[in-house]
């Protein structure tokens, strides 16, 4: 999604602010030209996902593109058992991260060693699971919907129901519908992208970056905003109430996008990122 990016917007300067799996579909934020000098900033925030797990077999990828490795042969577990099973996993939990993830060990991506035939061994992390809800029970098939922290692996988790129920279970289907602070409704498809590319309407569908980020606009005068270009620091003029840390988005008097600014303790405007050249 990246390499098309750049095709439609007619620049290498794309980022993303975190990765899909390669069956899942939804939400993937990507920053652009200037805005990739800010994901550093960007808090990686909750998500959400809607996805279909298959209980009763397992797969070495713990999703629906990998090889099943294992067959349960008994009768699978009831609505009842599912909803009780999924309420165990609620609040902080601790994931092993799946070998076919991008994950480093040793500078080399989990992915790689586990296509090489290796297995490595992983420490636990702790992720936390704000909800988790049962949509439709239709067994083999469980729709759920998870809100989760960042770093949580729905591919895990739906691995870890399987081996609570007893029956194994994998990830069939996944869909992320919320990556904090972007959710669906704004999320377009790259057919309708490239469409636009095409017709040369594509940019009007970028989000300016202090919405993106929620962050307080200041306007900076020409010296200003020269002295900021330079790396210096500026007074923010008596309106503004905000408290040290704040931080705000600077633009020039023409609305072109300047610097990301903090408040310190002496009330003085510092840049943390400059995003133009001076």
């Amino acid at each position: 999604m990246v390499d098309a990016a750049r095709r439609w917007l007619g620049t290498r300067r794309v980022g993303h602010l975190g990765t899909l799996d390669p069956q899942a579909t939804g939400v993937l934020p990507l920053a652009v030209r200037e805005a990739t000098k800010l994901v550093f900033y960007i808090a990686s925030g909750d998500k959400s996902y809607s996805g279909t797990v298959r209980l009763g077999a397992e797969t070495d990828t713990l999703d629906g593109e990998g090889r099943v490795v294992s067959r349960h042969q008994g009768s699978l577990p009831s609505e009842e058992e599912v909803r009780r099973a999924l309420a165990s996993f609620l609040g902080e939990i601790e994931q092993i991260p799946p070998m076919y993830s991008a994950v480093k060990r040793g500078g080399v991506p989990l992915h790689q060693l586990a296509r090489q035939g290796e297995v490595v061994e992983r420490a636990p992390k702790k992720v936390r699971i704000h909800r988790l809800e049962l949509l439709r029970f239709s067994s083999p098939d469980l729709e759920i919907s998870v809100d989760c922290g960042p770093g949580t692996y729905v591919r895990a988790l739906a691995a870890d129901l399987g081996a609570k129920l007893g029956c194994g279970a994998y990830l069939e289907s996944l869909r992320r519908t919320r990556s904090e602070p972007f959710g669906i409704e704004q999320a377009l498809g790259p057919t309708r992208l490239d469409a636009e590319a095409r017709a040369g309407t594509v940019e009007r569908n970028l989000i300016p970056s202090a919405q993106a980020m929620g962050l307080p606009v200041v306007v900076l005068a020409t010296e200003a905003a020269g002295r900021v270009l330079h790396g210096g620091d500026v007074s923010p003029g008596s309106g503004l109430r905000q408290a040290p840390g704040a931080r705000l988005i600077a633009v020039d008097e023409e609305d072109h996008l300047l610097a990301l600014l903090e408040l310190r303790a002496d009330r003085r405007l510092w840049p943390l990122r400059v995003l133009r050249q001076p």
